[in-house]
């Protein structure tokens, strides 16, 4: 990963984070095995979904992309698609093609692969520093405070999280709004979900492990804003990531609070697209997401 330094941040109440081995474990994960100049190996956590999360495979594939790109230069854009469901129980071969290296920006094509077969693809570009115009849209105002917000683990012990409640959680998230598997929705909305996050420890000064632990979060709750625009189904959704984009506009810290705002523009043929702002505690827009997933409703006969 780069070693481009980032400022610390300032340290718990107790002088230790929560969470911190467990945001360690993740850092591990991130931190892919080099077999040759351009292959990777990454593995997937002991508890695990049935399937590999997506946010793991782009957030790893990212990794991949940069360990071959100077250290000069940052991630300002990745467009991925799911193509395979991934086995959590087996490693996945990460193969980076290195497609451009121009004066200004270096381009990446990186494939996850496992039995012989491409899980996932990710196209990543990385850019020099450069001045230019600078404008953004501003943070949703009336956004309460984290520590004016449940986190997810008092959530679940209250019966309401959702299903990351029961994963090991190297993030601390606080939901503004209810979650789609909450007993408290009850109606759709058109209004954006909001959420603050941020790794639950302190993380190192290396930039492109600020950007890859960003890119692993957006996935966890995008898909949730296609659902909440209706009214909650009466059986189980199917739900899965079919494509991911991402754009860094500014730098952040990913330990530090970040809100997440999102919104689903549009629904049909059993796929549901929605679109993600991360901003800083202060403001700043710093990224902007976009994904397209399968979101198919249980038929009538399937809930009789």
């Amino acid at each position: 990963m780069s070693a481009d330094p980032v400022p610390a941040p300032e340290s718990a109440a107790d002088g230790k984070p929560r969470g911190q081995a467990v945001l360690d474990d993740l850092v591990a994960l991130l931190d892919l095995e080099r077999l040759e100049d351009n292959l990777f190996r990454g593995v997937s956590p002991p508890e695990s979904l049935p399937r590999v999360f997506g946010g793991q495979v782009a957030g790893q594939a990212l990794v991949a992309a940069g360990r071959t790109v100077p250290e000069d230069r940052g991630v300002h854009s990745l467009h991925a698609y799911f193509i395979r469901p991934g086995d959590p129980r087996i490693p996945i071969v990460y193969e980076t093609e290195r497609v451009r290296d121009g004066r200004s920006f270096t381009t990446r094509r990186v494939l996850a692969i496992q039995r012989g077969e491409a899980i996932f693809s990710l196209s990543a570009s990385f850019q020099l520093p450069q001045e230019g115009l600078v404008h953004s849209e501003p943070m949703p105002p009336g956004v309460p405070a984290p520590d004016e917000i449940d986190d997810l683990g008092t959530r679940a012990l209250r019966g309401d999280g959702d299903w990351m409640a029961d994963l090991p959680r190297p993030l601390d998230i606080r939901l503004i709004d209810e979650p789609i598997g909450s007993p408290h929705r009850t109606t759709a909305s058109d209004e954006p979900m909001r959420l603050w996050m941020r790794a639950d420890g302190t993380l190192p000064g290396d930039r492109l492990l600020h950007v890859c632990l960003l890119t692993y979060a957006s996935d966890l709750t995008l898909l949730g804003s296609v659902v909440a625009r209706h009214d909650p189904p009466s059986g189980r959704l199917q739900m899965a990531s079919l494509d991911h984009a991402m754009w860094f506009h500014g730098p952040f810290r990913a330990d530090e609070w970040l809100l997440y705002s999102c919104r689903s523009p549009a629904a049909s043929g059993g796929r549901g697209l929605a679109g993600g702002q991360f901003f800083t505690a202060d403001g700043q827009h710093v990224a902007t997401t976009m994904q397209e997933g399968l979101v198919r409703v249980p038929s009538r006969k399937e809930t009789r």
